[in-house]
């Protein structure tokens, strides 16, 4: 894997940690805001399929559907 790969799936990977991070926050809070941290949990999740599909030599979609960020992923997973 070249450098400039290996840096773009790290860049999805630490976008992904931000948003869990924001999301702790927000739902730990003394008045938890949980709309907002379930937001940045779909977030993470979008972010974190954008890093494999990167791995998996896709190209990433401007897209905030995760159903069919799945559905692209799932075309490079072997069967069980």
């Amino acid at each position: 894997m070249n450098a400039a790969k290996r840096q773009l799936i790290q860049s999805w990977i630490d976008k992904a940690s931000h948003d869990l991070g924001a999301a702790r926050i927000l739902a730990a809070s003394a008045e938890p805001v949980l709309d907002v941290a379930i937001y940045h949990c779909q977030q993470a999740a979008e972010k974190a399929v954008k890093a494999f599909l990167v791995f998996c030599d896709e190209d990433v979609i401007e897209t905030h559907n995760i159903p069919l960020l799945i559905e692209i992923a799932t075309e490079h997973v072997p069967p069980a």
